[in-house]
């Protein structure tokens, strides 16, 4: 079987970025703090590969380190929606019907009423804006997500010899989730980790773009567009450059999630042997 182009393309993109993430802890072209006026929206040219801002700040470094924000924000958010909701999902699976499962499906609806920005303005109303709360916004709302996702996959699997056979042996429903249900929802989890990767970026970009994100100093690819939008008309680079970044990462992502799953899914390997 071929190597699908989408995981290709969308591995490529993403590495891409995840490097130059990485790259930022050591090295920057220019330090992403340190203004310099008279420079200021220069094009792109020699020196400044991607031009300058407002503040004469080099903008490809302040990609580099934007991409470290996001990506961080992004990997920690899901990380904490698969950490909390995956056991949620599988406890709900495990107690079909349960007043267990009415609480958690409830507690998930409940959750999705309130979209991450509205979770974060509430956050930042307590504790103050800052990328530690847009983590925990975006975390939040990663949770049911990975819940409904683990209690739909695994509810069928319920029904399956093998489980049945793990309950003759004298299996629990803890251990029977641990060791039987969730090695065969990991495929799934790690397809919509892909993709809640990509929107997290996406939140994280739209939250500091209104404020509520990572806070000055510290670059952010939605506070650079935030900056540019009043200077569209005579730098447009400003705005084309973070943007471009966001469109590209978030397509990398998706491309992998697309590949992945065509790769991991057993029916969709089947149909193209």
């Amino acid at each position: 079987m071929k190597t699908s182009r989408n995981l290709v393309i969308g591995t490529a993109l993403s590495t891409l970025f995840i490097a130059a993430a990485l790259i930022s802890f050591i090295w920057t072209p220019f330090d992403v703090t340190q203004m310099n006026i008279p420079s200021k929206l220069q094009t792109p040219n020699g020196t400044n590969w991607l031009g300058t801002d407002h503040f004469g700040r080099d903008i490809f470094s302040m990609i580099m380190v934007g991409a470290r924000t996001s990506i961080a924000v992004a990997l920690v958010a899901v990380g904490i929606g698969i950490g909390v909701g995956v056991p949620l999902g599988l406890a709900a699976a495990a107690r079909q019907g349960s007043l267990l499962d009415e609480v958690i499906m409830r507690g998930n609806d409940l959750v999705f009423a309130f979209p991450s920005l509205v979770i974060a303005i509430l956050i930042t109303a307590v504790f103050g804006p800052g990328a530690i709360n847009a983590i925990i916004a975006i975390g939040i709302f990663n949770i049911p997500v990975f819940a409904r996702l683990t209690r739909s996959a695994a509810l069928p699997l319920w029904q399956r010899e093998f489980i049945m056979a793990a309950r003759v042996s004298g299996k629990g429903n803890a251990r029977i989730s641990m060791e039987h249900i969730l090695p065969n929802v990991t495929n799934l989890l790690i397809v919509q980790g892909t993709i809640q990767f990509s929107l997290g970026i996406l939140a994280e970009a739209g939250l500091s773009y209104v404020g509520l994100g990572a806070q000055p100093p510290l670059p952010s690819w939605g506070r650079m567009l935030a900056d540019a939008q009043t200077m569209v008309s005579f730098a447009p680079h400003l705005a084309l450059i973070p943007g471009g970044a966001i469109i590209l990462t978030v397509l990398g992502l998706n491309l992998m999630g697309d590949g992945l799953r065509d790769l991991l899914d057993p029916r969709i390997r089947v149909e193209r042997i």
